[in-house]
């Protein structure tokens, strides 16, 4: 094969032209040492797969051999050692800066195999010695009971990506090269995961890369064929279509396409040097021009067989090059005796003794080709972002602070402050370049929009004239309508050793809770690695919330994100619902200087009461929970009732209900206890920031009513607290009842409302009397009052618009 040489069109991008008469790439020493590097790792990989003793078949194989239980995925795995060794090669060759993200993750014996014969894997993991014994305890770890997974996880040097949920290995990567401008990421797409929605849109990820500021992605697309038991999508159309495709989202794909190993090397390897040689003339041109645009950057589309150079028929069925190769193509066990012949013929097909010494070293001349230290993929810093990780420079949060003379006394929109304390992080953090804001087109409508005194929106597609914040450099990824990009930019970003926060629609960052559960558990189980640096926290900011969203009616209302966060590890998962503007601030500041979390913070950007001062502010959300003694009148006895909030709106509406109920009914006591940090709800055995059962008690009480005005759904506060000494507990919260309707109506319709809330106060005090049954008919009427009047109006009443704290009925 003849090696195709390029040219760069500054308006089309790098145009391959093939040079006849060239030699090929490879010589034949290089190929020859090369091809054995790959058979050593198909051969390592095979081993992990099957092998619990007997490493290198030094004795004929036995059952005894071979674990009991076999687990793993040989399909996308000889693909992917082919994509390794040609990848060390051009590191080694260019000095490159190069991490390697495994979208098909479950082919973790190509990546734990290449890992182990760079050397990385016995460093991080001493006992795995570089010898037999080492490839013994290599093999057997596989899949196996103390062992490590069948993917490629955060146990695996080298990864910031598992893969085990396909679809956002595309997206990882982008986030990684993301001011990274001497960083490549080769990012391995299985033709499976191509078929995924969040991998599908991440092709369009090149509209936002920077060629001046930001590193390069070389996707490589894997297309064998198959999926578990049918066949791919890209690998059944014609090549003509494929390469439209691809052309078409703006990238300029190299075929390597084949069977023959000899073959399949050279054009490997022109495709490689083609690829490095672009990504090389497209960032010299941009950096030395200082010319932003948007380059088609090369991709590499290998297609070979599924399962290769593995058994090519087994009892009658063909298996390689079918989708019978995706996970264990020879079943070995006590029912199919015979196959252990064809294990041990398919093993010694690669001739281990050619390839390990014998001490069972790799031989010195395959292993020199790997890359030396950080350069190889698996000890790259990149790919254990706390390596890397430098703290933010943070202003002072207290410089936004709303001046709040009394509680209630001042309104503001509490993420329109936010949005200037973010300004502020931005502009201190410019230099460093490792923090940034990502969302779906939602930071303006969150009232972010602050940020843009001081930063752009990075795009790096077309522009018109009345495109506002748009540039090819800036602090804001949020021009992708994706959530599922969103959130995989900021993963990737945050697992190379970065800062940022995603800000959302609350209902609409359901759109990634599979997203958000992978990487709370790849932050657990790293969390457990001495090895792995903890990396900055995952930060969510939901505004446009829940209660927030009555012009935009039922479909925009979901609260159940917070549900299914807090049943992660209580070690990874934090919850805040501050209630006002400095409460945000304070939160917001803690939660960008942490470290290994997933902070999700619930915000509101409508006009609301303000009630707390910063200084009081700042010990409310220190302590996370809390009586607001000011609305309290219980200080000199027990409380008749505790009424309890968390959330801005329910804060609203409980105190509103206070309100009403010390006008009416004055010798009820009452403590107000506000809630900041959700956790604090759960039993402290449970969860680092719970209560003690005596702390929980002593604001609780063990036995008076608790009327809890809770954000989400209430049956989320009754789990949290159900072993609690006072089940006395009484929760009103959002149940699923939503339109198009006032802000006002949407609380009414939800029975949260200031009207229920002292109904079910009067309900739980029976002793009331009278006095109480006159309250609550009031309350029935206001409730009447209400909806006549919204009907005719088409807004709320004036006393609950224009309510102040200290008002009543």
């Amino acid at each position: 094969m003849n090696a195709p040489t390029s040219t760069f069109d500054a308006k089309e991008g790098p145009v391959i032209v093939p040079q006849p008469g060239e030699p090929n790439t490879l010589g034949r020493d290089e190929l020859r040492r090369m091809d054995a590097y790959w058979r050593a790792a198909n051969y390592l990989s095979v081993g992990q797969i099957y092998l619990y003793d007997n490493p290198l078949l030094r004795e004929p194989l036995t059952l005894a051999h071979v674990k009991p239980l076999v687990v793993g995925h040989w399909g996308t795995t000889p693909g992917q050692n082919f994509i390794y060794v040609h990848l060390n090669r051009v590191i080694k060759k260019h000095d490159l800066d190069m991490i390697y993200v495994a979208g098909p993750g479950h082919g973790g014996p190509a990546i734990v195999g290449n890992v182990y014969l760079e050397g990385t894997w016995s460093e991080v993991y001493p006992n795995v010695t570089q010898d037999e014994a080492g490839l013994q305890k290599l093999f057997k770890q596989f899949s196996f009971p103390g062992g490590i997974s069948s993917h490629v996880a955060p146990s695996t040097p080298g990864s910031i990506h598992e893969g085990g949920e396909l679809g956002y290995s595309l997206s990882h990567a982008f986030g990684a090269a993301f001011d990274n401008p001497a960083l490549i990421v080769a990012c391995i797409v299985g033709d499976g995961e191509a078929e995924t929605g969040p991998l599908a849109t991440a092709w369009q990820s090149n509209k936002f890369l920077d060629p001046i500021t930001d590193g390069a992605v070389l996707p490589i697309l894997h297309l064998n064929g198959y999926k578990i038991s049918n066949p791919t999508v890209l690998a059944r159309i014609e090549h003509d279509e494929l390469e439209q495709f691809f052309r078409g989202c703006g990238w300029t794909p190299l075929f390597v396409e084949g069977d023959d190993p000899e073959t399949m090397h050279q054009l490997m390897a022109a495709a490689m040097e083609t690829a490095v040689e672009e990504i090389g003339r497209i960032q010299h041109h941009a950096r030395t021009t200082n010319d932003p645009g948007r380059p088609r950057w090369p991709m590499i589309v290998l297609r070979s067989p599924k399962g290769w150079t593995g058994p090519k028929v087994v009892d009658g069925l063909q298996i390689e090059g079918t989708f019978r190769s995706h996970q264990v193509p020879i079943i070995v066990d006590a029912a199919h005796p015979s196959h252990v012949k064809l294990l041990e013929a398919w093993m010694k097909s690669y001739s281990a003794e050619e390839l390990f010494d014998a001490n069972g070293r790799l031989i010195e001349e395959l292993a020199d080709l790997a890359p030396k230290g950080n350069r190889r993929m698996g000890a790259n810093p990149h790919a254990n972002g706390g390596i890397l990780l430098h703290d933010l420079r943070m202003p002072d949060f207290r410089a936004h602070a709303v001046t709040v003379p009394s509680p209630g006394a001042v309104v503001g929109q509490d993420t329109l402050i936010l949005g200037k304390f973010l300004r502020d992080v931005v502009a201190l953090n410019q230099q460093q370049r490792n923090f940034r804001i990502f969302g779906p087109d939602e930071t303006l409508s969150n009232l972010l929009g602050a940020v843009f005194e001081d930063t752009s929106r990075q795009w790096d597609a077309g522009m018109e004239a009345n495109d506002e914040f748009l540039a090819p450099d800036g602090r804001v990824l949020d021009s992708m309508l994706s959530e599922h990009q969103c959130e995989g930019w900021l993963e990737g970003y945050l697992l190379t050793g970065r800062h940022g926060l995603f800000n959302s629609y609350e209902a609409f960052i359901r759109i990634v809770d599979s997203m958000f559960s992978q990487h709370a558990k790849w932050l657990k189980v790293t969390l457990e690695l001495p090895w792995r640096r903890k990396i900055a926290s995952l930060n969510y900011l939901l505004a446009s919330h829940v209660w927030q969203q009555d012009h935009n009616g039922f479909t925009h209302q979901d609260p159940g994100f917070l549900d299914h966060v807090i049943n992660k590890k209580a070690d990874i998962v934090r919850v805040y619902l501050p209630p006002d503007a400095n409460c945000l601030l304070s939160v917001f500041d803690h939660c960008l200087r942490s470290r290994h979390y997933v902070n999700v913070v619930v915000a509101g950007k409508h006009p609301l009461p303000q009630w707390l001062s910063m200084s009081a502010a700042v010990l409310h959300c220190t302590e996370g929970i809390g009586i607001w003694q000011w609305a309290s009148n219980d200080q000199h006895g027990e409380p008749d009732v505790v009424m309890a909030c968390c959330g801005d709106t329910p804060t609203l509406e409980v105190l509103a209900a206070v309100s009403i109920l010390r006008k009416h009914l004055p010798d009820v006591k009452i403590r107000v206890v506000n809630v900041v940090d959700l956790m604090r709800l759960q039993p402290c055995a449970e969860h680092p920031h719970g209560l003690s059962e005596e702390d929980y008690d002593s604001l609780f009480t063990k036995d008076k009513p608790i009327i809890f005005g809770f954000h989400g759904y209430p049956s989320l506060v009754l789990g949290m607290t159900y072993r609690r000494t006072n089940r006395n507990l009484h929760v009103r919260g959002y149940k699923e009842e939503g339109t198009i309707t006032t802000a006002f109506d949407m609380r009414v319709q939800n029975d949260l409302d200031r009207f229920h809330l002292v109904q079910d106060v009067v309900d739980h005090l029976p002793d009331l009397g009278s006095a109480g049954t006159y309250l609550k008919q009031l309350m029935r009427d206001k409730l009447i009052e209400h909806k006549l009047y919204i009907d005719l109006h088409g807004e709320d009443l004036p006393e609950i618009r224009d309510w102040k704290w200290g008002d009543a009925a």
